[in-house]
Formats: C-alpha cells, sequence, structure tokens
C-alpha cells in the first residue's frame, strides 16, 4: 500500500474521530475505537491485524499504567475524605503570604494534589481560592482564578500521578520515574511563569471588575452525592461534574471534561461539593468523623514518599545502580502501592473506617471510565503504528529539529480546541507520532511533554473546567476565556518553549 494512502487514511481516522465527538456527540471511548478500526482495514491490517492491534493495545497499555491510575486515583480519594486541601490551603496562606499566595497554589495544585480527580479538586478548592482572593491584594480574583485554572490543567498532562501524565507514559512507553522527573522540571516553572505573565497583564488594565465579574453560583453546593449540580454558564445543570452531562453553553454538554476525561469521576466529584463549598475552613468531608488531628505533613507522607521512591528508582537506573531492595521499592507500582496503604492507615486512624469505605467506593467510580479511555487511546496509537506511519514519518523528521516536538504540539492543539478534552487530546497527538520517536532516535518521553502541552492550548467553553470556574469562582465568561483560556494558553506556549531545550537532554 502506498505511503501515500496510510497518511490520508491516518488524517481522515484521527478528523473522524474527532467529528464523532464533537458533532454527533459520540461517546470517546466508541469513537477512537471506530477510528482505529477504520484505519486498521484501510491501512491493510486485515481483520485479524486490525482487532489484534485494538486488543492488544488496549491490553498493553493498561497492563502498563491500569494498576498506577488506579493506586492514584484512590490515594487521592482518601486525602480528600480527610479534608486535606483545606487544612493545605490555610498553610499555604501562612506560610507564602498573600503575595505568593497565587504561585504557590499554582505549583502545588499542579504537583502535590495531581493524585485527587479533578473536578474534585477543583469543587474543593475554587470556594477556598475565592475567599482567599480579597486578601491578596490588587486584582485578587483573576490572579487566583487564574494560578487555579494553570495549576490544574498542567498538572493533569505533565506531573505523576495526574491521569494525562501516566497515560500519556504509557501510550509511549515511557518509565514512570523519568515522566515525574521530567515532568516536575518543566511544570514548576511553566505555572510560575505563565501565572506571572498573566499577573503582569491583569496589574496593567486587562481586567473590569463590573464586566469580568458576578456574583458566584453556589446552589446546590450543599447538595449530597446522589442530588448534586453543576454550575453551568445558564445556572445549575443535574448531574455530577462531568463534561458529558454537564456545563456547556445552555446547559448541552460538552465534548469532553476539563480533566480530559468526558464522564469520568460523576459520583466523587459530585460527592466532593458539599466538601468544597463551603470553604469548610479545614475540616473535614461532612459525614466523616475525626478522632484526632495530625499534623498535615503526615496526612501527605506517604503520597509524597511514593512519588520520591519513583523518583529515586528513577535516578538509581540511570545511574546503573542495580541494587534489589532499591529496584523493588522503586518500581512505580510498588511505590504508589507504598503510598495507598499509608495513606490508608493515617486516614484510617484519624477518621475511622466509614472514611475509608466511602474513599474507596468515590476511587472506584472515578478510576472506570478513566481506564477505559486510556485504554481505547492506546488502541488508537498501536493501530496508527502498525499501520507504518512512524517509518514513513521518519523519513521527513530528525532526531536533532525541533519538528517533530513542534508538529505533535499543533496537533494537540488543533484537537482540543475541537473536542475540548486535554487527555484525549494529548493520547491522540502522542499516538501520532509516538512511531516516530524510535525510527529517528527522539526520545520518547519528549513527545509525550509535547503532546501535554500542545493539549493546554484553549480551554474553552466545551471544557468543564471552564464552566465550573467560572461559576464557582465568581467569573462572567468574559472574565474566565481571559483567566482559563488565556491564562491555560500562555502555560501551554511556556511549555513547549522550555521543553525543546529538553532535547538536549534526552
Amino acid at each position: 500500500m502506498s505511503e501515500t494512502v496510510i497518511v490520508v487514511n491516518t488524517v481522515v481516522a484521527v478528523l473522524g474521530t474527532v467529528i464523532l465527538i464533537v458533532r454527533f456527540r459520540l461517546n470517546p471511548v466508541i469513537s477512537l475505537v471506530i477510528g482505529a478500526v477504520y484505519l486498521g482495514l484501510t491501512a491493510g491490517l486485515g481483520v485479524e491485524g486490525t482487532v489484534g492491534a485494538v486488543t492488544g493495545g488496549f491490553g498493553d497499555i493498561l497492563a502498563d499504567v491500569g494498576l498506577l491510575i488506579a493506586f492514584g486515583v484512590l490515594t487521592g480519594a482518601m486525602l480528600h475524605r480527610a479534608g486535606a486541601i483545606e487544612r493545605l490551603v490555610s498553610s499555604l496562606l501562612r506560610l507564602c503570604g498573600p503575595r505568593g499566595m497565587p504561585y504557590a497554589t499554582a505549583v502545588t495544585v499542579g504537583t502535590v494534589l495531581q493524585s485527587i480527580f479533578v473536578d474534585v479538586l477543583l469543587v474543593i478548592s475554587a470556594p477556598l481560592a475565592r475567599r482567599i482572593a480579597p486578601r491578596i491584594g490588587d486584582k485578587g480574583l483573576p490572579r487566583m482564578a487564574t494560578a487555579l485554572a494553570i495549576g490544574l490543567e498542567c498538572g493533569i498532562v505533565f506531573m505523576v500521578p495526574g491521569v494525562g501524565a501516566v497515560a500519556l507514559a504509557g501510550v509511549l512507553g515511557v518509565p514512570l520515574g523519568q515522566m515525574l522527573l521530567a515532568g516536575l522540571a518543566v511544570v514548576v516553572p511553566t505555572v510560575v511563569i505563565a501565572t506571572g505573565i498573566m499577573t503582569f497583564l491583569f496589574r496593567r488594565g486587562w481586567w473590569s471588575e463590573e464586566r469580568d465579574e458576578q456574583e458566584p453560583t453556589w446552589a446546590g453546593m450543599a447538595a449530597g452525592p446522589d442530588t448534586a449540580t453543576t454550575p453551568g454558564p445558564d445556572g445549575p445543570t443535574p448531574g455530577g461534574a462531568d463534561g458529558a452531562t454537564s456545563g456547556g453553553p445552555g446547559g448541552t454538554p460538552p465534548a469532553g471534561s476539563g480533566d480530559g476525561v468526558a464522564a469520568a469521576g460523576h459520583g466523587a466529584a459530585s460527592g466532593a461539593v458539599a466538601a468544597g463549598a463551603a470553604g469548610s475552613g479545614g475540616s473535614p468531608v461532612p459525614g466523616t468523623r475525626s478522632r484526632r488531628e495530625l499534623p498535615l505533613a503526615m496526612l501527605f507522607a506517604p503520597l509524597l514518599g511514593g512519588l520520591l521512591l519513583i523518583a529515586a528508582g528513577a535516578v538509581l537506573d540511570a545511574a546503573g545502580v542495580s541494587q534489589p531492595v532499591l529496584v523493588f521499592l522503586g518500581e512505580p507500582v510498588i511505590a504508589l502501592l507504598i503510598a495507598l496503604v499509608g495513606t490508608t492507615l493515617v486516614v484510617g486512624l484519624t477518621h475511622g473506617r466509614e472514611t475509608i469505605d466511602a474513599a474507596v467506593g468515590d476511587g472506584f467510580r472515578e478510576s472506570g471510565q478513566i481506564l477505559i479511555l486510556t485504554g481505547v487511546g492506546g488502541s488508537l496509537a498501536t493501530t496508527i503504528s502498525e499501520a507504518g506511519l512512524g517509518e514513513i514519518l521518519g523519513r521527513y523528521f530528525s532526531a536533532n529539529t525541533a519538528v517533530p516536538l513542534l508538529m505533535v504540539w499543533l496537533i494537540a492543539a488543533v484537537l482540543h480546541v475541537a473536542i475540548g478534552s486535554v487527555t484525549i487530546s494529548a493520547i491522540t497527538a502522542a499516538g501520532v507520532l509516538a512511531p516516530v520517536a524510535p525510527v529517528i532516535g527522539l526520545a520518547p518521553v519528549l513527545i509525550a511533554l509535547a503532546a501535554g502541552a500542545g493539549a493546554l492550548f484553549a480551554v474553552h467553553v466545551t471544557s468543564n473546567t471552564f464552566w465550573l470556574l467560572q461559576s464557582l469562582l465568581g467569573q462572567s465568561v468574559r472574565g474566565t476565556l481571559k483567566t482559563c483560556s488565556v491564562g491555560v494558553s500562555v502555560a501551554s506556549v511556556v511549555a513547549i518553549v522550555l521543553i525543546l531545550p529538553l532535547s538536549l537532554v534526552f
């Protein structure tokens, strides 16, 4: 089969997937599988080859990252139920002071808190950010809103155990320790620089309190898990905080959610509504019982310890150290299992068995569709690889050029504008160019980072995160376009500028 036919059919498969999601509002999971099947059949893989690529890609990526995602989500659910987020925000305010709070918020949300599902984290943290805004001085609201948006979205795609970062690592075969270290090197300067740029713009008059602010939508925020509502632009709409059921213009569902997992997290996000809202001032989720108040560091110690073990494992591997015990503890599955067990013990000690059971239920509800979406992303990537696209594109690229990284950034950006889902667009873009990496010698981690950076571009009205930020922080749509759409787009550009020099290291 000619190279032109393969390239054309790949483009048709990707565009067809986008059209199915955007125009016909077909579930992203089904759309990605249809795109993979079409490409396999038209690229000459045959029936058996196509089915083998789809199912094999699904199984391979879940074998690599399935337990990692589950352990990370369960750990985040434990911390949420323990009320750790509210206490952390209070501690940051004391340590960093009002002026440094936007930067501290962006860095913390983009790194430490990425085990918590994004909609849950947003519903918890937005009311707290709203309360802090008047205390940080001039233009407090847009600065806090921008910091929160940038930290949330960047953390998803760059920072392990964020679902996007773990999924990208799985699709591209990047060791999780390497993804953690490289992502940390990108996410911290990205969120700080982007927050600083937006602060400069706001202080130069690019914000109008009369036109860019409005009363926050608190309706439904005290609702229980089965009756919660998600604020949309025209008021609350029924359902959990997920892009498939709420949040789009006029009550229409957006094509994907801000965390990149359409319709995921319904149970836990809606259950988190009561917790965040209120900005409960540091108390645990309603319905939980705190037996004793442990230091905040003890609540986060197991998770931080697990991440340090993963990073240490990557460093030891790079140094050629093969001490069996250290290698075992540095394995990502073992490290995150240790983090989960430790967090369970700490939360169980302070809040009791009922809290643990509720957190496990939340985690299972969150992780189901995340795992399926990640798997079908692997199906499409494997089918593209089997079709031979890597060898074709490899003839036009070389590892010492920025063209492949800029192309994957551009593809992810275009897909995100169309779909509105960070993770779906990042995985699809990475899958298109993943076969190029081994052909030209380009480090897969660079493709993962570039795809994540591109997927951040132009978070807009198809994103559930957009509407949650608009409603919960008291911004008009015009204001949210500035803080969320422009702010995260600035972060996208800053990130790719920082990623390009990394090709000299990896």
